[in-house]
């Protein structure tokens, strides 16, 4: 309940920063609106995982490697 109450704060917040800032990226080259557009994006989707409970790189390669430990070790 708590996460989708978050995402829809997430959401709202985007769609208002669009609709308050497109207006002046009118007169902006393409490139800006695409950096614009990009980063609200890249905020908009993060705001979906759970990042504090998502396991980092090393937990990843831990899993990768662990079958190998093995050969490796003596």
């Amino acid at each position: 309940m708590n996460r989708w109450f978050f995402f829809c704060c997430v959401t709202i917040s985007v769609l208002l920063i669009i609709r308050l800032e497109w207006p002046k990226l009118k007169v902006k080259p393409i490139r800006d609106k695409a950096v614009f557009v990009s980063l609200l994006l890249l905020v908009w989707i993060l705001s979906m995982l759970d990042l504090p409970n998502t396991p980092g790189p090393t937990t990843v390669l831990m899993f990768i490697f662990k079958p190998f430990r093995g050969l490796v070790e003596p």
